[in-house]
């Protein structure tokens, strides 16, 4: 539970009907189960202590006494147990006989919950046995006990910042004024589903759907445990299909017809993060509440989610190509908008045969094709100077002739040496000014190219290189247009491959592949026999690093010690724990001293949910201090 992780689990019995004995038994035995395992939360179906096909049973009393026993038998086995558990069973009311959800913590009844849409369409005949519940909750006397009673309970953990819970019951979620809406909007962040949901041709997909959209709309967590093996299949059968659910993403899911208990690691503080960001969410719900306070022992949860180590780009092959396939159509459009609102016909952009330049040219390319224009109109001007190389030199040369654009040279060796005795600065001297002169000079050959022929330069440089600052002010730093700029360099690498891919032209697919080959870099140091001397990411670190550390940061609000102990997952078995460590202590320092570039970006397009633009999703001090997020990135280095 440190740094907001909270287990949970969703467990289904195999029961018998109308057997609430033994049914208690083998929740006792599944409780003790997830309990060993570190859930926290963990929720039985629908229903469960009875079964949910009973039937016209429920209305014997017999078996409606025998469930109240029970739960008690079941409570308290919960004392002792570090664990806040929900259980279904039928509870008589003033007469009245309703599905409850009852919420059990050390020995005690916390609350009980009736559902509050009662389904009688199809194969449900719920409206026969059971009453909706009430909405405003009421002391309700049980088993010598005084509980409260309605669908407006939550459950507030004192010790763990921002984890409320609310519950509801299997119909609630399908209809369209869910209870959980008001929970949510009340302060629950995680949600708990008993249900009783059978098995159709397709209703597994629909179900996942919906849990998945709930918790996308209300920014929570969703733990949705269903009624499986044990119920009658007189007329239904019931698969367990059990999920746990985190802000639109399925955390994990239990294949159908197999019991299995289903674990998930919520990120509550990740949920509340968003809930921040968003900031229309939190409208307070008119309906009277009653919030029961309960404890849980912080403890390090022992995390089974995965982090994956490039949170930019998709695993799925299939679902890479389109996100891809959309990113450029966000660049191009971009663009295209610009040139029209403009009315520019040419475009200059540096072509260093790198990555970045090579990306910013196949938009380009792509968006001249969208409004008809000629490919010749675009200037593609190599610039070699001191740090050139061949092999990217006729990469770059090669890229602009196979695509049709025109080729510029301009050597600035020259132009940079008259500049370097104009300043006083020693040629021998490979500091940052013998680097930033070749970057300046660079901009300006575009920028007066581009006066010339009356067109708009189209920036570079990508949005892993802003989050750093590894750009030249007023150098590559700046441009017209920058298409990259919403593009981490991690997707980068993908967007050329997938441009590779299904471009159908054989020669531009090869000089495509040799720029993947190429190592980054800026070319601003001389090479050693003919080969790329300075690398970047042995600079400034590994940009699968630090565009990991970014996402986290900025798309989930984590803090450095956060970041650092999910990266350690993902980057398990390719990184050492201190190499990890070292690289954030960089990118904190980078990503506040370097806002200042950011503040002055030229436009470009947002393309994913993380973007660093001034004017958008970072309104960030240029001289906001380090120190809080440093000395607790550098505290983790010790002990």
């Amino acid at each position: 539970m440190e740094q907001g992780f909270i287990k949970v689990a969703a467990v289904t019995p195999k029961i018998r009907v109308a057997d609430p004995a033994y049914n208690a038994g083998v929740i006792c035995e599944r409780l003790e189960e997830a309990c060993g395992n570190g859930a926290k939360i963990i929720v039985f179906p629908e229903l469960c202590i009875t079964g949910y096909t009973c039937g016209d049973l429920f209305l014997q009393e017999i078996l409606l006494r025998e469930a109240a026993r029970q739960l008690l038998r079941i409570a308290e086995r919960t004392r002792g147990r570090d664990a806040l558990v929900m259980v279904g069973l039928p509870v008589e009311r003033e007469g009245r006989l309703y599905n409850v959800a009852a919420v059990l913590r050390d020995g005690e009844i916390l609350g009980m919950i009736p559902k509050a849409n009662i389904p009688s369409y199809a194969e449900f005949y719920e409206g026969r046995h059971f009453a909706e519940g009430n909405a405003e909750p009421v002391p309700f006397p049980f088993m010598g006990r005084t509980v409260p009673f309605g669908t407006n309970i939550l459950f507030s953990c004192e010790t763990v910042h921002g984890l409320t819970v609310g519950c509801e019951i299997c119909e609630d979620l399908w209809v369209a004024d869910a209870p959980a809406v008001n929970h949510a909007l009340k302060g629950a962040t995680v949600i708990a589903n008993l249900s009783a949901s059978n098995e159709t041709i397709g209703k597994d997909e629909y179900r996942e759907l919906l849990v998945k959209s709930v918790s996308a709309r209300l920014l929570c967590g969703y733990v949705y445990a269903s009624a499986g093996e044990g119920e009658s299949t007189q007329d239904l059968v019931f698969g367990g299909h059990n999920l746990i659910a985190e802000n639109g993403t399925i955390l994990a899911q239990v294949k159908k017809f197999t019991c299995e208990t289903l674990y998930g690691d919520i990120d509550v503080w990740k949920l509340l993060a968003d809930r921040r960001r968003m900031g229309t969410f939190g409208k307070e719900p008119e309906a009277a509440y009653v919030k029961v306070p309960f404890r849980l022992e912080v403890a390090e949860t022992d995390l089974q989610r995965s982090f994956p180590a490039l949170p930019f780009v998709p695993g799925d092959a299939e679902k890479r190509r389109r996100r891809c396939e959309e990113i450029l159509s966000i660049q191009s459009c971009g663009l295209k908008k610009r040139y029209e609102h403009t009315g520019a016909k040419t475009a200059v952009l540096g072509i260093s045969g790198g990555l970045d330049s090579t990306l910013a040219l196949l938009v380009t390319v792509r968006t001249f094709d969208m409004l008809g224009l000629d490919r010749g109109a675009i200037v593609g001007v190599t610039m070699p100077c001191f740090g050139t190389t061949d092999r990217t030199y006729e990469n770059a040369c090669l890229l602009a002739r196979t695509l049709g654009a025109t080729l510029e040279e301009v050597d600035i060796k020259e132009a940079v040496q008259v500049h370097f005795e104009d300043i006083g600065q020693d040629m021998a001297n490979h500091d940052v000014t013998y680097e930033n002169g070749q970057a300046r000079e660079r901009t300006q050959v575009l920028m007066d190219i581009a006066n010339r022929v009356g067109g708009l330069v189209i920036g570079t440089g990508d949005m892993s290189e802003l989050a750093l600052g590894w750009a030249t002010y007023n150098g590559d730093h700046m441009s017209m247009y920058g298409v990259n700029a919403g593009v981490p360099k991690t997707l980068v690498r993908h967007l050329v491959e997938y441009y590779a891919d299904t471009c159908n032209d054989k020669a531009l697919e090869d000089v495509l592949r040799d720029v993947l080959d190429t190592p980054v870099s800026p070319e601003l140091l001389p090479p050693v026999d003919g080969a790329i001397s300075q690398r970047t990411e042995d600079l400034v670190g590994p940009y699968e690093l630090h565009d990991f550390f970014l996402y986290y940061m900025l798309r989930c609000g984590y803090s450095p010690a956060k970041v650092y102990r999910v990266a350690k997952l993902a980057f398990k078995g390719l990184y050492e724990d201190a190499v990890i460590l070292k690289w954030l202590k960089t990118f904190y320092r980078r990503f506040f001293a370097q806002q200042f570039k950011r503040s002055c970006l030229p436009d470009g397009p947002k393309v994913g949910s993380v973007a660093l633009s001034p004017r958008g999703d970072l309104r960030m001090p240029s001289d906001a201090s380090v120190s809080l997020w440093l000395a607790e990135a550098e505290g983790l280095g010790r002990g």
